[in-house]
């Protein structure tokens, strides 16, 4: 079964931070900070139920959230 894409907070080129669904060019929100991204980016992943994913300023993924229907138990 495909998974949907992740909805993943990061900077922003122009500065700032973004709200980006996996695989999109263009970022879906641009805020001045991390925290109003971050709010934004959960609010999109529980609406869209995927994965929500958290960058640091270099852009490595600091923090991961599912709002999916995650398989129970979990394979692996």
């Amino acid at each position: 079964m495909p998974t949907k894409p992740a909805v993943v907070t990061g900077p922003h080129p122009g500065g700032g931070w973004q709200n980006k669904i996996e695989g999109n060019q263009r970022a879906s929100h641009i805020t001045p900070t991390k925290a109003e991204a971050q709010a934004k980016g959960r609010e999109m992943a529980q609406r869209l139920h995927t994965e929500h994913k958290i960058q640091n300023r270099e852009g490595r993924i600091t923090e991961r959230n599912s709002y999916g229907r995650d398989p129970f138990p979990p394979r692996g």
